[in-house]
């Protein structure tokens, strides 16, 4: 497995934490065993599994040289530098359903009538929650948004691609749920402009309006 990481079990917990931090550390905690194991691990190795994995491909954890299957349940990232600095791991097995967000794409748009009429995509859902088994969890969904031709054009959750053995979480999520659309910027400025001048010309109206009353 590419996605593989090497953790280092720690006994620092609390601000003591910030001593690994310091040090080049990412400490994590790995949930879902008999019980949770406080562990660490190289800043740039973790950086880049995570990179490739987010919150929806399996990675092979080796503790204390031992292969554990899990997915990344939370990273915490600080604020203001945007570096990783905490990270929550969920142990899996490989027969175990389990649930990840996976990022929808919207492909080939620019082949769309609409692309060519100048119209713009408006995605409006980034992200869908599945389950399956860990090795069949798509890296993502993807819809395809050559078909959109006009305003009216849309695209809904059934018509994401689904690979065999993955399921959406939520049962009740409408099929005619939309997580994209189109829309004329052109028109939409003219909107804008033209409800800009209503107030404009009441307001040149008005004292029109009062001279005829007095006269």
């Amino acid at each position: 497995m590419s996605n593989q990481l090497v953790l280092e079990k720690r006994t620092e917990s609390g601000r003591k934490a910030k001593a690994l931090r310091a040090a080049g550390l990412i400490p994590s905690v790995v949930y879902g065993l008999e019980t949770p194991i406080l562990a660490s691990s190289t800043y740039n190795a973790t950086e880049k599994v995570l990179l490739e994995a987010g919150y929806h491909s399996p990675i092979e954890l080796m503790i204390d040289g031992k292969p554990q299957l899990a997915i990344a349940k939370d990273i915490a990232v600080d604020p203001v530098s945007r570096r990783i600095i905490n990270v929550e791991f969920q142990a899996v097995s490989a027969d175990e359903i389990v649930e990840a967000t996976t990022p929808i794409r919207i492909a080939n748009y620019e082949q769309s009538e609409a692309s060519k009429l100048h119209y713009v995509l408006l995605q409006v859902m980034e992200e869908i929650d599945v389950k399956a088994k860990p090795a069949d969890l798509p890296e993502e969904l993807v819809a395809d948004g050559a078909k959109l031709a006009g305003l009216d054009g849309k695209l809904t959750v059934a018509d994401l691609q689904m690979p065999n053995g993955v399921e959406l979480v939520d049962k009740e999520l409408s099929e005619n749920t939309v997580i994209a659309n189109v829309y004329d910027p052109a028109a939409e400025a003219a909107a804008r402009e033209a409800e800009a001048e209503t107030p404009a010309t009441e307001a040149a109206e008005a004292p029109a309006a009062e001279a005829e009353k007095t006269e």
